[in-house]
């Protein structure tokens, strides 16, 4: 297998999140500065948006306007033309911790996640749940049971969602059905059984990969960021690493697939997930590689 070359798109963050491929520029959010950037593949860097409550997942309406999840206020806040931004949901009511990672669909319904805990502050783990938000803003929880649900996938037929869960040592799949609900979780890739306990440092002990973000190939694999392992790896259904691309000292917690050929793999680094650490550091990065296989699906 060859060793994927690595280079650097962007630096001088605290800690990139929910990357996103989108009209010839990578799009990232800034966790502990507010902010939401676009960077062309010269790095050149345009600010999008200042969302002050820590923006997080992002997406696109159908009509252009961008969606992000305003994480502290656990918001998802609608860019109009103008560049004001509005509340597109507010999930408070059906969410238990910060609201992060989401996929938006054709249609544009917003599947978001939600750590469902105070992970920084150390609370004891506890599971949680996907929200679907309408592109009217109406939202219902269509997902109950998982373990930090993080980076999200929909298939290119529209049909399955494909949900990383950070602390459950696994990916999980949902069929779409008919008005956007969705049906049982099952298994898409399973590292192996956890413990019964609420303990975040025995979860992640014992956890082979924690994932995080990601992205869908068109061959049906997903890249996914380990957020424990300072790796990204492509793992097919069922469970199989198929690469593994190591970054040294860097953690890996989000990617996109993306540039001209749909073959650059985008990965948000930083030293660790720690947020009193990276919140008064600048040491986040987006890293680059090559890779075979084209991105697919959403987002």
């Amino acid at each position: 297998m060859a060793k994927r070359a690595l280079s650097v798109l962007v630096s001088g963050y605290t800690f990139l999140e929910g990357l996103r491929w989108h009209e010839d520029r990578l799009w990232a959010s800034d966790f502990y500065t507010g902010k939401v950037i676009a960077a062309g593949l010269d790095g050149r860097v345009t600010e999008m948006a200042q969302v002050p409550q820590q923006p997080s997942g992002l997406g696109w309406l159908p009509d252009g306007r961008l969606l992000i999840s305003s994480m502290r206020d656990r918001k998802v806040l609608r860019r109009e033309p103008d560049g004001t931004l509005a509340v597109h949901a507010d999930l408070t009511a059906l969410t238990g911790g910060h609201i992060n990672d989401m996929v938006v669909d054709r249609a544009g319904r917003a599947y978001v996640g939600n750590f469902g805990f105070d992970l920084m502050s150390g609370a004891p783990f506890r599971t949680t749940g996907l929200v679907c938000v309408e592109p009217d803003g109406a939202a219902r929880v269509v997902a109950e049971g998982l373990w930090f649900p993080n980076g999200s996938f929909i298939t290119p037929d529209g049909r399955t969602l494909i949900v990383n869960e950070t602390f459950g040592n696994r990916v999980s799949a949902f069929d779409i059905l008919p008005g956007g609900n969705l049906g049982p979780r099952r298994d898409w890739a399973s590292f192996g059984a956890m413990p019964d306990s609420d303990d975040i440092g025995t979860l992640m002990a014992a956890a082979s990969i924690a994932p995080d973000g990601g992205a869908l190939d068109a061959e049906g694999a997903v890249w996914v960021a380990d957020a424990i392992g300072k790796r990204i790896v492509r793992v097919q259904q069922g469970g199989r690493i198929l690469e593994q691309i190591d970054t040294g000292e860097q953690g890996i917690f989000a990617a996109a697939l993306g540039g001209p050929r749909g073959t650059t793999l985008f990965m948000a680094a930083a030293p660790n997930f720690a947020e009193h650490e990276r919140r008064a550091t600048r040491l986040g990065q987006i890293l680059m590689a090559e890779v075979d296989v084209p991105h697919a699906g959403l987002p």
